[in-house]
């Protein structure tokens, strides 16, 4: 019997060191899978799209990410229709249908981390983008060119950033305190922060600005209602255009990043925004002189620089079922920020240098959201259908000086602008319907965007074209499934 019990004795204790291992194992993954889940939030969705369009527009991302209708490209004069005998038509004139789930994307927020006194975390977002192939668009007409619509979709970046924060700082006498976060790396340009309420990937633009680009800002949030926003901005993706198409060697010659500057005033549902965008680029590095000998152009280094400055006002407000946003912006060349806009030369020099004068455009834009819970709501999916209306308008100014003439033919010599420059005028109209169930979401979208176009080529010294008058039209009708995870 004593030798059954110490043989009893002696098998626990050999199995106990292994128990022990299991145990601290298992202790030791639900720590790992708690830090996990504490720390890192990952996110994304599906969503596809199905798309029609009523004629050729000026697009990207698989033609989903739509800026506006493209101008006639009439086949023939009506004076060579009626000597052909063959029907005059506008080549733009044509539709298309298509379907996606290029925009399906993927992020993890990291949060929690903390170490005396400083907030730490960060962000990598990640989606598809537009396929390989190209198509020639209108091939009679320069003014088209082409676009992406097919092939394989691509993994890129979105947003990568960190942040630091500092909080309960107190000011005003300790009467009140203050809040400080730093972000560094690539996220949402501050003016295009605060986008309108609609399913299409453009999320408004070109009505406002869309740029995600990289930065370093700092949100200083003084007391309850006021917060201060300071950001130095360089380019990636989103660039400004020049003698070289759109790029952004521009900044880099220039070495000067862009600089953002404004101020929030919050309070319960009530949001407005005031701010800047100060962007200060070199077109050229490399001009051409004439020598002594009045025929051999020489190159020289030139230091061509031009500055321009972007206001903007944000409105919103919000209660219960009900929102409203609107926003408004005076841009100065806002191109790289997805807006329409531009620049040109208004004076060559003896030296090889170029002075330049920006593009004015005003962009504004409106979004009206309702809509609650639908039904009894008896089951863990709650369900709400909404209806949204967007409005969106942009002028085009012209130029803020005179352009250069070197012709002498009423029309500038250089304007640069990424899309088309005989464009006077542009408004949209989208109402929406979105119907919510738990994770999933459809959306049926109908956008209406009209261009007031000029004739192209007849551009007065201020950039605008003046002649031959016409608007252009495109229907745009598109369904949206999405899932959220």
């Amino acid at each position: 019997m004593k030798r059954n019990s110490l043989l009893i004795v002696l098998c626990f204790l050999a199995i106990l060191p292994s128990y022990a291992q299991d145990s601290a194992k298992v202790a030791k993954r639900e720590a790992i899978k708690s830090h996990l889940k504490q720390h890192y939030k990952p996110y994304g969705f599906v969503r596809n799209y199905f798309t029609f369009d009523s004629r050729e527009s000026m697009s990207g991302t698989g033609d989903l990410y739509n800026y506006q209708p493209r101008d006639e490209n009439w086949n023939q004069t009506e004076a060579e229709a009626a000597v052909s005998g063959v029907p005059r038509e506008d080549l733009n004139a044509v539709s298309t249908f298509r379907f996606l789930s290029l925009t399906t994307r993927v992020g993890l927020n990291i949060v929690g981390y903390k170490w005396r006194g400083t907030e730490f975390g960060g962000k990598i977002e990640a989606d598809f983008y537009a396929g390989l192939s190209t198509k020639v668009v209108a091939k009679y007409d320069a003014f088209t060119g082409t676009h992406n619509v097919g092939g394989v979709a691509q993994l890129r970046l979105r947003q990568a950033y960190l942040t630091l924060g500092w909080d309960s700082l107190p000011i005003n006498h300790n009467k009140d305190y203050a809040r400080v976060d730093l972000l560094i790396g690539q996220a949402w340009h501050p003016m295009a922060a605060d986008l309108c309420d609609v399913i299409s990937l453009n999320s408004g633009a070109p009505f406002g600005p869309f740029s995600r680009t990289p930065m370093v800002k700092l949100d200083a949030r003084l007391g309850k209602y006021v917060t201060l926003t300071v950001a130095g901005l360089w380019q990636m993706q989103y660039q400004s255009t020049g003698p070289n198409t759109q790029s952004a060697e521009y900044i880099m010659y220039a070495k000067t990043p862009e600089a953002y500057l404004g101020l929030s005033f919050h309070d319960k549902g009530f949001l407005m925004r005031v701010g800047a965008d100060v962007l200060s680029i070199c077109p050229r590095n490399q001009g051409t002189v004439l020598a002594d000998d009045a025929i051999t152009q020489v190159v020289v280094k030139v230091k061509d620089r031009i500055t321009t400055v972007s206001p903007f006002l944000y409105l919103q407000y919000k209660k219960g079922d009900f929102s409203i946003k609107a926003k408004s912006i005076f841009a100065e060349a806002g191109e790289h920020m997805n807006l329409n806009g531009g620049y040109g030369v208004k004076a060559m020099n003896a030296d090889g240098s170029w002075e330049y004068t920006p593009l004015r455009t005003s962009s504004s834009w409106l979004s009206i959201v309702y809509g609650g819970k639908v039904g009894k709501q008896e089951d863990k999916h709650s369900q709400k259908l909404q209806g949204i209306l967007f409005a969106g308008y942009i002028e085009n100014l012209g130029t803020k000086e005179a352009l250069y003439d070197g012709n002498n033919d009423g029309h500038p010599d250089e304007l640069f602008t990424p899309r088309p420059n005989h464009m006077n005028r542009m408004w949209r109209l989208s109402p929406t319907l979105l119907y919510t169930v738990g994770k999933f979401q459809v959306g049926l979208e109908y956008e209406i965007t009209s261009v007031h176009y000029g004739k192209a080529g007849t551009n007065d010294l201020h950039g605008l074209a003046k002649t031959g008058l016409h608007w252009v039209t495109n229907h745009r009708v598109q369904l949206m499934t999405k899932y959220n995870f």
